[in-house]
């Protein structure tokens, strides 16, 4: 399983190094291409490709002792449409040589100078009248090799321009209200910065009585105390060494950071990557069956020890390097803590990352830190023993149900169907039954002991685990709903069911909720009301407890179907815009974006006019579309976000 792990970790690195040389060597290739009509609805292509000198494009043929082409394909087509089909084979009017290839050391059939060559498209239904095409293409140079994807634009003479959506308002820079309107989004941006580090120091807390960091405490400790040649020095290095575990997982979320400067959406669209989502199921899955003892998950022996053979305590750098030596010889049982804590603040942006990160390095840093100002403690630390092991295997099922949530992301943005709500909350219920059979000692599982003895610790968890069960079994029909509110945002929503019938749901006001802004705000004019805007996704745990905490509150319920024309926008939605509606879209700072799902296009929206890319937020709006107050996102206080309302439609009268 080492050798699998590090086949992985191989793999994520080979593909962001061959990211990142394709993106330096851009420049290697060069494609011009022009386009005539044969009718309405086909194109010929033809395109000439240049390279660098020295550099060889693989042709269309490669000679039998040759590798197979699946490293060295030809060149072909791309296309962004899947409207579009290529007719017939491409036709290449290049003269070509044997030669051997010095990286692969077999012959190969290559192009002689620039490569043309002619394709036949059609193009089923609207035809746009730009096209965005990527010419794959296998390039080498002596020990060098790349596969790049080269982009071209085709411009066809009789197609037509898409529909772009207005994006940005009329107006929106009217004056907030005065009063409390809007103020409650800073107060929750705050909150949520806060609620996101706490949730950071539970997760440093979980990894802390895991058997792989819990045994350090007092051997580092130790350590640091025996070498130490006074009590006061054997203070700052613990304080050193704590500080440094500290900036260790805080210095992970810079990266982050700089992802946030190429799209202000980019973290909605990361965490809610449906491929993403599928890559930590099986990565949870993974885990959870690492934690139930299967196998042991550990980095690559070299890394540990790299950063061993670096500490020490000679030096403020020696001190750092064993901080980095027990994040690594850790990883096994902090990886699913911290991939947990990554997707779950993904959404928040990258300060909400830096804060949970902030919180889980505190946690992680604070007994090691306290037990070297106060050794004398680590007599009271209880012994380590099998009740680690019973832990790393209850949390091997709640990195189980996690798993599924990342699946049930996945199945919501796609809209699937596989993982409905019974489904989801079934799945939990099994999962829980498993907990409370494996801690009242029947489910046996790797390295258990049988006929131990069960504590009574235990068998109070078993009894809490099948409760727990039953509430799950109890929450899957409707009217039993409000018995598993706590868990709002983590089931699917209630209206994506196998046992809906109807649009309505239980938040009162869905009648109301349309997903078109465009039908909305025709609309709120014929009706003279204002718009909610509620933009949220399908992956936004915030959003699924606002619906099912505040929106089912009879005084809000009731107060927005009389006074809105309420529309929800999921910025997450996959789903494709019709051709004609797909367009490229120039932000405000200059950047430019292909508009080409139903999530891109409100996820812009939002950013461009709102200044906001965090879900859920709430925007009131007149029908002429002049703010009314300021927008507000995360508010569970139902009086509150009520008070919001009223502010807002007050504004509008």
């Amino acid at each position: 399983m080492n050798h699998f792990l590090r086949l992985l970790i191989a793999c994520f690195l080979s593909f962001s190094l061959s990211n990142s040389a394709i993106a330096q060597n851009d420049s290697l290739v060069k494609v011009i291409a022009t386009v005539s009509p044969i009718n309405d609805s086909s194109y010929q292509v033809e395109y000439t490709i240049q390279t660098k000198e020295g550099w060889r494009v693989f042709g269309q043929t490669i000679s039998p002792e040759a590798i197979t082409d699946t490293f060295t394909t030809p060149p072909h087509f791309l296309f962004s449409l899947e409207t579009i089909k290529l007719k017939g084979p491409t036709t290449f009017s290049t003269g070509t040589t044997q030669q051997k290839d010095e990286l692969f050391e077999k012959a190969f059939i290559f192009p002689i100078g620039a490569i043309k060559a002619i394709d036949t498209i059609i193009i089923h239904g609207f035809q746009p009248d730009t096209v965005k095409a990527m010419l794959a293409i296998s390039i080498a140079k002596g020990n060098e090799f790349y596969q790049q994807e080269v982009p071209v634009y085709l411009f066809l003479a009789n197609g037509k321009k898409a529909e772009a959506f207005q994006i940005q308002l009329p107006a929106t820079a009217t004056t907030a209200p005065a009063g409390a309107c809007g103020e409650a989004a800073n107060d929750s941006k705050n909150a949520s910065g806060w609620s996101v580090f706490i949730l950071g120091v539970l997760g440093g807390l979980i990894a802390l009585i895991t058997p792989c960091v819990f045994p350090m405490i007092p051997v580092t400790v130790s350590f640091f105390t025996k070498r130490s040649k006074t009590k006061q020095e054997g203070i700052k290095n613990g304080l050193l060494y704590g500080l440094s575990i500290f900036l260790i997982y805080v210095l992970a979320s810079v990266p982050f950071h700089l992802l946030g400067n190429v799209q202000p959406e980019i973290f909605n669209s990361i965490s809610t990557s449906p491929v993403l989502n599928i890559i930590f199921f099986v990565i949870f899955i993974f885990f959870s069956i690492s934690f139930f003892g299967y196998f042991e998950i550990t980095l690559p022996s070299g890394i540990a020890n790299k950063a061993d053979s670096k500490s020490g305590l000679g030096s403020l750098g020696g001190i750092f390097f064993m901080a980095i030596t027990l994040a690594i010889v850790s990883f096994s049982c902090t990886g699913p803590i911290l991939g947990t804590l990554l997707v779950g603040s993904l959404q928040g942006g990258a300060w909400a990352l830096t804060y949970g990160m902030a919180g889980f390095g505190f946690a992680l840093a604070l007994p090691f830190t306290l037990f070297a100002i106060f050794p004398q403690w680590l007599q009271s630390l209880p012994k380590s023993g099998g009740w680690l092991d019973t832990i790393k295997k209850v949390l091997a099922f709640l990195e189980l149900a996690l798993a599924f949530k990342f699946l049930s992301n996945a199945d919501l943005v796609q809209h699937w169907g596989l993982l409905k709500r019974e489904v989801f909350l079934g799945l939990w219920a099994f999962i829980s039954i498993g907990l409370a059979l494996y801690l009242w000692g029947i489910m046996q599982l790797p390295h258990d002991r049988k006929g131990a003895k069960i504590s009574i610790g235990r068998k109070i968890g078993a009894v809490l685990a099948i409760a727990f069960s039953v509430v799950l079994i109890l929450g899957i029909f409707p009217k039993n709903a409000s018995y598993i509110k706590f868990l709002s945002g983590f089931p699917p929503p209630s209206h994506y069911s196998i046992m809906a019938q109807s649009s309505e749901n239980n938040y009162g006001v869905h009648a109301n909720v349309m997903n078109d802004y465009s039908k909305a705000l025709a609309l709120a004019k014929e009706q003279n009301k204002p718009i909610l805007i509620d933009f949220t996704g399908w992956a936004c745990v915030n959003c699924r407890k606002m619906e099912e905490n505040v929106w089912t509150d009879p005084a809000v319920s009731t107060f927005i179907k009389a006074n809105f024309i309420l529309v929800s926008l999921y910025v997450d939605d996959k789903e494709m815009l019709p051709v004609e509606k797909r367009f490229k879209y120039t932000s405000k700072a200059g950047t430019e974006k292909e508009i080409n799902s139903v999530g891109d296009l409100w996820a812009t929206f939002q950013a461009e006019n709102f200044n906001q890319v965090t879900q859920p937020l709430y925007v009131v709006m007149s029908p002429d579309q002049n703010l009314l107050s300021n927008p507000v996102g995360y508010t569970p206080d139902a009086q509150v976000y009520l008070n919001w309302l009223k502010c807002g439609l007050a504004k509008g009268k």
